[in-house]
Order: C-alpha cells, then sequence, then structure tokens
C-alpha cells in the first residue's frame, strides 16, 4: 500500500494503487480484526502524509470530504470478503478461482460503496443524478475493480508457487 497509494491511478513511474488488493489479501492472509484496523490506520496516515507532504491542509483536499468516513465501509467488504473465503483456500485451481471470484465481488462491493458515498455525500457534485451516477460507477469501476484482482492473481501465483514447494518438501522429507 505505501509504494503505491501516493499515485492512485498509476503512470509509466509508478504503479496504480494497491490499496484494495491489500485489503482484500489481508483479510485472506491475516485474518484478525486487530490487522483490519491497523491497515486502516494506515491507510488514513498514508493519506494523510500524501495530502500534507504537498503542502496542503488534509482537510482542504478535493478527496477528503465527509465521504472519506465511508472508505471504513469499502474497505471492510474487501477485508471480510478476504476473511470469508480464507477457509477455503487451497492451492488448486477451483478454490484459486472461487478466491479470485470473491475479491472481484468484493472489490465491486468496495467501489460502489466508497465511489457512491464520494459522489452523493462528497459535495462535489452541484446536481447528482442517478445518469450520471452510473455514466461515472462505468466509467471507473472496472479501473479499480480490474486493478484490484491484478494484484490478487499475482499474490494467489505466489501462494499457490510456495504451496507447491512446501508440499513437495514434506513429501521428500516423508521419503527420507
Amino acid at each position: 500500500m505505501l509504494g503505491t497509494r501516493f499515485h492512485h491511478l498509476g503512470s509509466a513511474l509508478h504503479l496504480p494503487d494497491a490499496s484494495m488488493a491489500v485489503f482484500f489479501l489481508g483479510g485472506l492472509f491475516l485474518r484478525r480484526h486487530l490487522g483490519f484496523l491497523a491497515y486502516l490506520g494506515m491507510a488514513v496516515a498514508v493519506d494523510y502524509l500524501a495530502i500534507t507532504g504537498r503542502g496542503l491542509g488534509f482537510f482542504q483536499h478535493y478527496c477528503v470530504t465527509p465521504s472519506y468516513a465511508f472508505l471504513l465501509l469499502a474497505y471492510a467488504a474487501l477485508w471480510y470478503g478476504g476473511r470469508w473465503v480464507a477457509p477455503r483456500l487451497a492451492p488448486e485451481w477451483r478454490a484459486l478461482a472461487a478466491t479470485l471470484a470473491v475479491a472481484a465481488l468484493a472489490a465491486s462491493v468496495s467501489f460502489l460503496v466508497s465511489n457512491g458515498a464520494f459522489y452523493w455525500f462528497g459535495g462535489r457534485y452541484a446536481d447528482p443524478n442517478l445518469a450520471e451516477y452510473l455514466s461515472r460507477l462505468w466509467r471507473w469501476g472496472p479501473l479499480f475493480v480490474r486493478t484490484t484482482l491484478g494484484y490478487v492473481v499475482v499474490a494467489l501465483g505466489f501462494y499457490a508457487v510456495i504451496a507447491h514447494h512446501l508440499r513437495q518438501l514434506a513429501v521428500a522429507r516423508r521419503h527420507d
């Protein structure tokens, strides 16, 4: 999260924001409620540093509105989606595909919450309406979900490779 959060959409020099994936993966692998609170604190601290590091006041930044509080729910959808699927995780293609499907659903819900809260409660749009919201949702939602899934696919790939090697080591030790 620290390495990607400062440049939310990425560029040639910066990776896209991994925050959504980090919350899902935290729920998947760490699971503890206290971990969620620690990640949430880290996300707010990173936002604070990114904003104030540019010489801006935290509450004067464009993205910090009353809707910022909804990030708690958006990140919770990811963390607890990961936590829910964690007992089913295994280094087999069906379990990995199911985990990826849950990640896609959790990322979609998270984006709906965060983007919807910003649009409807952020006070940045003079005349919010459903047509405009749906247009913005369709424009940005797939990018955020795709980015999240990209990071999750990489993490699940590492998980599968590590689990495979650990299984081979265990088999080799049994034969020795």
